[in-house]
């Protein structure tokens, strides 16, 4: 049981990595595609790729087909907001800042879990009020002119803290492989209405493979092996010890964004994103200590 949490703890490391370099995709696709459009193509790509993986690996058997639709319904809106919020928010702001801002989520996940029974401690709110200071110092320094990739970055955060807590009431209960991919489908789906609806003009297979390495990153790797990894992964690690792990993709954002989009922090930003980054694992500490003191 040991190995395998250590394994879950390797696994979320990797999506981490995987999803901190794909903010510098997400933004370098947007050259040729709307947000939307661009999500459709990445996440149908992303499900496309998992298909030929039911070939191999016989689905578990848990629940049945009913079970299976609500679940990726479910799962893949919450994942369409998230992706939504995040890919909007680009537009607006850089790969850094999105990063750090989307790692927020690691605050709201225990805070969220209280609607559903979950408590939470005194870590949470002051490692909350840290971030929220640090947030301050990277977007909001100058009130007149608030960075809305930011404002949309947060809403995105509070997306994706929700899917946090779905993917862990989800995964025991149904095959991981098919809700990876169901939830795929339907955020694609739903990208794909919007896009029709508001980016028509972009909205094109021309455009598409103008940004076809942005997608093929974004899809295959940040989509159709992380997002499917971390479904893996967090049957072994409970939602705020996945979240602490896959927060630090905020600071592999700020180095993929420095050094592939010459991107960099203020020095008043750079204390921002440390004061968040320390309030993200200050809230997080006594589920560490636990860990440590019990094995769990």
């Amino acid at each position: 049981m040991q190995a395998k949490k250590i394994q879950a703890d390797l696994i979320l490391l990797l999506v981490a990595i995987i999803w901190g370099f794909g903010f510098v995709a997400q933004r370098l696709g947007m050259e040729s595609l709307g947000p939307f459009g661009f999500n459709a193509f990445r996440f149908m790509l992303g499900a496309l790729s998992l298909l030929p993986l039911l070939l191999f690996f016989k689905p578990d058997q848990n629940g049945n087909s009913h079970n299976l639709l609500f679940s990726g319904f479910i799962a893949g809106f919450a994942l369409f907001a998230g992706a939504s919020f995040q890919q909007a928010g680009l537009v607006y702001t850089t790969a850094g800042n999105a990063g750090f801002i989307t790692g927020l989520y690691i605050i709201l996940v225990p805070l969220l879990g209280l609607f559903i029974g979950q408590r939470t401690n005194i870590n949470t709110w002051l490692g909350g009020l840290f971030a929220a200071f640090g947030l301050y110092l990277l977007s909001f320094k100058d009130l007149s002119a608030i960075n809305v990739g930011d404002i949309l970055q947060l809403a995105g955060a509070a997306c994706w803290a929700a899917h946090v807590l779905i993917i862990a009431k989800l995964a025991p209960k149904v095959d991981n492989l098919q809700l990876a991919i169901a939830q795929f489908v339907i955020c694609a789906l739903l990208s794909a209405v919007v896009a029709f609806t508001i980016e028509n003009n972009l909205f094109t297979l021309s455009n598409a493979i103008q940004s076809w390495k942005p997608i093929a990153y974004a899809g295959l790797i940040s989509v159709g092996i992380a997002y499917t990894l971390q479904i893996v992964a967090q049957k072994h690690a409970p939602p705020a010890h996945a979240a602490i792990i896959m927060s630090l993709e905020a600071v592999v954002a700020a180095f993929g964004g420095w050094l592939l989009l010459n991107e960099s922090f203020s020095t008043i930003s750079t204390i921002g994103c440390g004061l968040m980054l320390f309030g993200m694992l200050l809230s997080q500490l006594p589920e560490l200590k636990k860990r440590v003191l019990t094995n769990d």
